[in-house]
This record gives structure tokens, sequence and C-alpha cells, in this order.
């Protein structure tokens, strides 16, 4: 079936047209083979909260660097409570998450639940700070499925290129050293894995 997806990909790219990329829910409710598939086959996923579960499925989602998509009110409403949501920790060990909303005309109170999730999660909970934030929002651009002009406009024209040399602070707000601090410890991560022979292009996808 991969093999069947693969190619219908690689014939829409061949004449001129869009991708299809995979963004599921995964990994809020049931089965941690869920997240096991969605790590095989999505590009990002919504939620995720279930990989505190499988810190081997954790490991993998950071070196590959897959984005999550989370909800923290919503679990809260739903499965998890917010302060057992694994968000702070995912972000700290460098996966790749942003801030989201889901169902917001059932979970959330105001005209803006996405900020209401940034606004909780800032001053009410885990204290997170402006540069976190600004970091959390990038990820968050970068992960969409924004066209090509779209994220070069808002997080940088070479957004793509790994590390602080994809990043314009006038645009994210985001520091260099934090940006090469992540890169360097994942370099070093993949280096760990592939036995000092990993091959990392200095651009990803876009």
């Amino acid at each position: 079936m991969l093999n069947y997806v693969a190619r219908f990909l690689q014939l829409r790219e061949s004449k001129g047209m869009t991708t299809i990329k995979f963004r599921p829910h995964s990994g809020e409710a049931g089965d941690i083979d869920h997240l096991a598939a969605t790590f095989l086959t999505a590009h990002n996923i919504a939620h995720g909260i279930n990989l505190r579960k499988s810190p081997v499925l954790q490991y993998l989602y950071y070196l590959a660097q897959i984005g999550l998509a989370m909800s923290p009110l919503s679990n809260n409403s739903l499965f998890l409570d917010y302060h057992r949501n694994p968000f702070p920790m995912f972000f700290l060990r460098g996966l790749n998450v942003s801030l989201s909303t889901d169902d917001p005309l059932q979970i959330h109170l105001t005209k803006e639940p996405l900020v209401e999730e940034y606004s909780i999660a800032a001053s009410v909970v885990w204290k997170l700070s402006a540069c976190d934030l600004c970091e959390i929002a990038r990820n968050s651009v970068y992960q969409s499925g924004f066209s090509h002009a779209l994220k070069s406009h808002w997080i940088g024209k070479e957004y793509y290129k790994r590390g602080p040399n994809g990043n314009e602070i006038q645009r994210t707000n985001v520091p260099h050293i934090r940006l090469e601090f992540r890169d360097r410890i994942w370099r070093e991560e993949m280096q760990l894995v592939y036995l000092g022979k990993a091959i990392i292009p200095e651009e990803v996808d876009k």
C-alpha cells in the first residue's frame, strides 16, 4: 500500500502538481500502534500525547522531526489533565511541536481559540518564555501546508535550511543560538544512530 502511495505522489510531482502530505489525528487515544503506523506514513500528526508511553517511538519522532500539532486544552477536556500533558517535556527534548486548536466551538471559550492555547500555556500553566513562544510559532508555520511563498513571507526566504542558516530573526524573533543548539544536538544524535556515518542534507523538505 505504501508503495502505491509513493508512486502516486511521484506521478503528481512529475506532472508539476502539488503532492499530498498525510497529517492525521494520531496518538490522542487508542493503541500505541497508531503512532507506529503514522511514523511510517505521516508528514505531521495532530496530538501525539501517547508518545509519552513509548520512549522508543518518541525518540524516532524526534530523529525524523515529524511535526506534532498539539492541543492541550482539547486534551484536557477529553483525555488528559492539562498539568500531565507531555507538551513541555516534548518541547524541552527538541521534538518538533506546535500549539494548535481542536474542536474550537466545543472546547474553547473565546473567538480566538489559538490565542487561548498560547496564552494559557505561556501565562497560566507552563510559564513559557517569549523565546519559547516564538520557536513554537515558527514550528507551526514550518509544519503547515502553506505554500513555499507564504512560508518564505512569514519565517524567512531560506526557512528550509537547517539550524540558524534557515532562521531570519527579524521575522521569527527566535535567537540563532536557540536553533543552533537544537540543530547541534539533533546532528549528534543522528551520528550516534548511524555510527558516525549519517548523511545529513543541509536543506529539509519544503
